[in-house]
């Protein structure tokens, strides 16, 4: 069974090659190659499902906001304008991303989870815990350093 967002990706690889839209096409490509490269990476081959492929995209829309806040530090606006550019392309493809007030929710609810049938709250010391409840219910949704920072707030 193929991924429906990694079809998803072909098709519109191919509208944007007929468009002649030579952003889209060299963006699409590139995520392309790079899911390809995630399944054949490890021992042995694997099939992305669409929750791997949305991993992947996320990875490598990390990947461009950083070489943008680099060569944006650097004096080269250009370079930095097309990373952002590319970013625009991959972020059609992810879900839209938890707002805060969402967000205070879903760790709200992980304190809980964590907490379970235990008379106290979770410590500092269950931070990992709390964080992991938290990752597993945004589901992508939100960063795992807003996720780990809230956290922090919510148990300091």
């Amino acid at each position: 069974m193929d991924s429906t967002l990694k079809q998803q990706l072909r098709t519109d690889l191919t509208a944007s090659m007929k468009a002649r839209d030579t952003l889209t096409t060299g963006t699409l490509r590139m995520a392309i190659t790079a899911v390809a490269n995630e399944e054949v990476a490890g021992k042995e081959a694997k099939e992305l499902f669409d929750a791997d492929v949305l991993r992947v995209l996320q990875r490598e829309v990390k990947k461009r906001t950083e070489s943008a806040e680099i060569y944006a530090g650097a004096g080269r606006p250009e370079l930095a304008e097309q990373e952002r550019a590319e970013i625009e392309v991959l972020t059609r493809y992810l879900p839209q991303p938890l707002t805060d007030d969402e967000l205070a929710a879903v760790i709200a609810d992980a304190v809980a989870d964590v907490q379970g049938d235990a008379a106290e709250r979770p410590t500092m010391k269950q931070m990992g815990l709390v964080i992991k409840a938290a990752n597993a219910r945004a589901a992508g949704r939100a960063d795992g350093g807003a996720v780990a920072a809230a956290v922090k707030v919510a148990l300091g």
